[in-house]
């Protein structure tokens, strides 16, 4: 769900393009405007004073992710080969917009100390259900990063297309909310536990 060097979604957007706006709490989150899409893609960056072994965990706990991550209804790992897993999102969202879900493979990769977990919209793994519109499209990524003094740098980033027809309001408000909220809950839950 993470990793990767300046430049993401294919060149798409580079490392200067990304648009600071919003900085509370000890997170800053960027907006970047993708080329021939109506949605930006967002990344969100904190500290987190907890061990890399316990926000792994907290990752790795599919099922209950839902406790961080915005606007998680439910999750579900489909099956884990290797260094993949596979992962199916349900999301709750205000009236009157139909409700989310998401099939996404996860790809995790270590160097150096550092965990990359690669995020990859795969929408026809599985068939669509009713009462939910399938997110179309999803590629980012997860970075842990360790620096000294028992603290981690979390960075999550992502770009997503999704589906139906999404009010501009609500996808404005969801691409600042999502890696506000899931970067808050995920170091609330890692700090709680120290």
């Amino acid at each position: 769900m993470l990793g990767l060097s300046l430049v993401l979604f294919g060149g798409a957007v580079s490392a200067q393009d990304w648009e600071l706006v919003k900085d509370e709490q000890g997170i800053r989150v960027y907006l970047a405007a993708v080329p021939g899409s109506a949605y930006k893609a967002y990344r969100g960056e904190t500290v987190i004073r907890a061990s890399m072994a316990r926000i792994r965990a907290l990752q790795e706990d599919v099922q209950g992710s839902c406790a961080w991550i915005h606007q998680c209804k439910a999750q579900q790992m489909i099956r884990r080969e290797g260094s993949k897993a596979w992962t199916h999102t349900y999301f709750s969202t205000p009236w009157p917009v139909t409700p989310r879900d998401s099939v996404i493979e996860v790809t995790t990769e270590e160097e150096g100390g550092t965990l990359v977990r690669h995020l990859k919209g795969v929408p026809d793994m599985l068939p669509e259900e009713k009462g939910y519109v399938r997110v179309t499209r999803v590629e980012g990524y997860w970075r842990l990063e360790p620096l000294d003094g028992g603290l981690v740098k979390v960075t999550y980033q992502l770009y997503s297309e999704p589906g139906g027809s999404v009010p501009s309001w609500l996808a404005n408000s969801f691409v600042i909310d999502a890696p506000f909220n899931t970067l808050n809950g995920l170091r609330s839950l890692a700090e709680s536990a120290r």
